[in-house]
C-alpha cells in the first residue's frame, strides 16, 4: 500500500512539473479617448484641471464675473433682456423714418449666435432680417451717412462675463488692462470708461449713444417700463433712474448671463461622456495639444485678455460691399487703434469661441466665411494683410503641420461641440410695448410674423 501511495505521490508531481508556469507578461491598458482627453483638458488648464474651462449656470450669479459696482439681480437682467431688444428706444435715429425701427439686438440676435449675421452690422438703415441676419439689406431710402453701420465684424455679446475689455480693440473698460490708458478716455465715447466701470458696463452705456437710442421718460412711463426701473434699481430715486447710465448697467447685468453652457463641450466637462461625438472629442484634443488653440483660447469662454496680430484682411477689403469704414479707420489698427502705441498696431482681441457656426463671418474683417478657412490659414500661417509688417505678427502664428483629418476634427469641435442649441432661451417672448423685435422696418416686421 505504501508502495503504491508513493507511485501516485510520483504521478502528481509529474504532472504538476509539466503544468505552465502562469503567464506573467504585464497588461497594457489602453488609455481610452476619454481617458486621453481628460488628460489633455487638465494640461491646458491654467488650473492644472479640467474644470476651469466649466461656465457656470445663468441662474448662479455668485459664480458669474461682475463688475462690483454692478452686482447681478433677477430684476436688473429682467430689464436688461428687455431694454436690449427693445425697438423702442430707437429714439434718436439720424434719420426720422427710422425711429422706432432697431435695437441693440439689430446687431445681436439669438438666431446668428448673437452676432449680426452678416459681414458688416446694420442697426439704423438696415430692413429686414431674413436667413439668420445675412439677408438684412441696406434700405433704399437711406442716405449712406445716416445707416449705423458696424466698421469692423460684429463679435457675438454671449459669454462676455469672461471678457475684461470689450471691442476688438479693448477700448471699453476702466478696469484691468485699461487702466494704464486714461490718456485715450477723451474726444468720443470713450469718454465714458471716466465713469469707473468693467467693460461690459462701458460698452452697454456708450451703445446707447453710438447707435442713436435714448432712454425717455415718457417712453418708460407709457409702456409699463417704471415698475421694472424700479425693481431693478430701488435704491435710486425715480427722477434718476431713467439715464443711459442704469439702462446700461441693466443690459450688461443681462449680457453677463449669457453663457454658451448648454454646448456639448460644456455637457462633457460636467461629465456626460456621451455629449460630445468621438471626432468632437479628437478635435478637443487637437485644439488644446497638436493645434495649441487652448495657448491663446483659454478658460470658460475659450478667450484672453491678450491681442495679438494674425496678419487678417480688414472690413474694407472684403469682397462684399462695406459702408461708411475707409481704408484709414482706426478700428483697422486694432488695439493700437485705441492706444496711440505703434507696438499695438495691427493687434486685435483674442475673441471667444462659442456658436460660432451661426454665422459665416471670420476675422476682424469678415475675410473668411467658413470656420475651415481660418483653421487653414491659421495652419499654414501666412499673413493676407500686406499693411501688417511681420514684426506685428505674432510669434505663435506659426505652421502647425495639422493634417487634413486633424483639421477634419477640430472644426467639428469648433463647429458642432461648441455650439449651444438652445440660446433661444436668452430672448425675450415679447417687449412690454408690443413692439416687433429685433428689428421693426416694414420688411423684418414681415420676415418675423409680426404683423
Amino acid at each position: 500500500m505504501q508502495k503504491l501511495t508513493a507511485f501516485l505521490l510520483l504521478i502528481v508531481i509529474g504532472f504538476s512539473a509539466c503544468k505552465p508556469e502562469p503567464d506573467e507578461t504585464p497588461v497594457i491598458s489602453v488609455p481610452t479617448l476619454d481617458q486621453e482627453l481628460v488628460k489633455v483638458l487638465n494640461t491646458a488648464s491654467d488650473t492644472g484641471d479640467k474644470s476651469h474651462f466649466i461656465q457656470p449656470q445663468s441662474n448662479d450669479f455668485a459664480a458669474i464675473p461682475q463688475d462690483p459696482r454692478n452686482p447681478l439681480t433677477e430684476e436688473k437682467i429682467t430689464l436688461g433682456k428687455l431694454l436690449f431688444h427693445e425697438t423702442g428706444l430707437a429714439l434718436d435715429p439720424r434719420d426720422e423714418q427710422g425711429t422706432g425701427t432697431y435695437s441693440c439686438a439689430s446687431c445681436h440676435f439669438a438666431a446668428a449666435g448673437f452676432q449680426a449675421g452678416r459681414h458688416q452690422g446694420i442697426g439704423e438703415g438696415g430692413i429686414g432680417i431674413g436667413n439668420n441676419g445675412q439677408e438684412r439689406e441696406i434700405s433704399p431710402d437711406y442716405q449712406v451717412f445716416n445707416l449705423d453701420a458696424q466698421p469692423i465684424r460684429t463679435p457675438s455679446v454671449i459669454n462676455t462675463a469672461f471678457q475684461e475689455v470689450m471691442l476688438w480693440n479693448g477700448q471699453f473698460g476702466a478696469l484691468g488692462i485699461n487702466q494704464a490708458t486714461d490718456y485715450a478716455w477723451v474726444g468720443d465715447v470713450r469718454e465714458n470708461n471716466n465713469l469707473g466701470y468693467s467693460g461690459v458696463e462701458v460698452q452697454a452705456i456708450a451703445a446707447i449713444d453710438v447707435h442713436k437710442q435714448a432712454i425717455e421718460e415718457d417712453f418708460i412711463l407709457n409702456n409699463d417700463y417704471q415698475e421694472l426701473f424700479a425693481a431693478a434699481f430701488p435704491q435710486i430715486e425715480e427722477a434718476e433712474r431713467y439715464t443711459d447710465e442704469y439702462a446700461g448697467l441693466a443690459i450688461a447685468a443681462y449680457e453677463r448671463t449669457m453663457l454658451s453652457n448648454q454646448a456639448p463641450f460644456q455637457l462633457y466637462l460636467k461629465g456626460n461622456e456621451s455629449a460630445m461625438t468621438d471626432q468632437e472629442k479628437r478635435g478637443a484634443m487637437v485644439f488644446f495639444d497638436k493645434g495649441k488653440c487652448g495657448t491663446c483660447h483659454n478658460g470658460p469662454g475659450l478667450n484672453s485678455l491678450a491681442f495679438y496680430g494674425l496678419g487678417m484682411l480688414d472690413l474694407f477689403a472684403s469682397e462684399l460691399p462695406v459702408f461708411k469704414t475707409p481704408v484709414d479707420a482706426p478700428e483697422n489698427r486694432g488695439r493700437g487703434g485705441f492706444t496711440a502705441n505703434p507696438e499695438d498696431n495691427y493687434k486685435f482681441k483674442v475673441p471667444q469661441l462659442y456658436n460660432l457656426a451661426d454665422s459665416p463671418f471670420y476675422g476682424h474683417g469678415s475675410s473668411f466665411f467658413s470656420l475651415r478657412a481660418v483653421l487653414e490659414y491659421k495652419n499654414n500661417a501666412i499673413s493676407q494683410n500686406p499693411e501688417v509688417p511681420e514684426s506685428q505678427l505674432a510669434e505663435q502664428f506659426v505652421p502647425l503641420g495639422l493634417t487634413d483629418e486633424e483639421l477634419d476634427d477640430l472644426e467639428a469641435f469648433l463647429t458642432t461641440g461648441l455650439r449651444d442649441p438652445d440660446l433661444a432661451r436668452y430672448a425675450p417672448e415679447s417687449l412690454p410695448s408690443g413692439n416687433c423685435f429685433p428689428n421693426a422696418d416694414a420688411v423684418s416686421i414681415v420676415d418675423l410674423g409680426c404683423d
